[in-house]
């Protein structure tokens, strides 16, 4: 049973999981953990809650928020029209890490994407993150494809 409970992300959350994502950067990033209620932060939250394939979840453990991740429900051609699930900014609070809790959030998240009829459960890991692609591989995923990204 997990110990873990869930459910989408308030704008109340938005200092907690804008200074997970900071925290954990591998790379120098914009963001603005002093300025969670930031009108862009403010307009990407309404933008998920309005889309019914995305899902940006708070995890908290005896009421508390302790981890956050976003999911991302994408409709496709190949295989046979499947549904895949992207996981994203997956993020466990320092004081919370190493105890499983991560673990049980992606659990959680590959049960919601079978649920929803999904295929497959892809993410990506950022290259520098060793460890990241040590505990994903624990959980069964294959490093199957090589990732590009370009900024804008």
């Amino acid at each position: 049973m997990s110990r873990l409970s869930y459910r989408d992300a308030r704008a109340a959350d938005l200092g907690f999981i804008v200074r997970l994502i900071v925290d954990d950067s591998v790379a120098a990033t914009p963001d603005k953990p002093d300025r969670p209620d930031h009108p862009r932060y403010l307009a990407a939250l309404a933008a998920i809650d309005a889309d019914p394939n995305q899902r940006l979840v708070v995890a908290e453990l005896a009421g508390r928020p302790v981890g956050t991740l976003q999911l991302t429900f994408i409709p496709g051609i190949n295989r046979l029209g499947e549904w895949r699930c992207l996981v994203e900014a997956v993020h466990v609070a320092p004081d919370h890490r190493n105890l499983g809790l991560g673990s049980e959030m992606i659990r959680w998240a590959v049960a919601e994407a079978r649920a929803r009829g999904c295929g497959l459960v892809q993410l990506t890991s950022n290259k520098k993150r060793l460890d990241a692609h040590r505990f994903y591989e624990r959980l069964g995923f294959q490093k199957s494809h090589e990732g590009f990204k370009l900024a804008l």
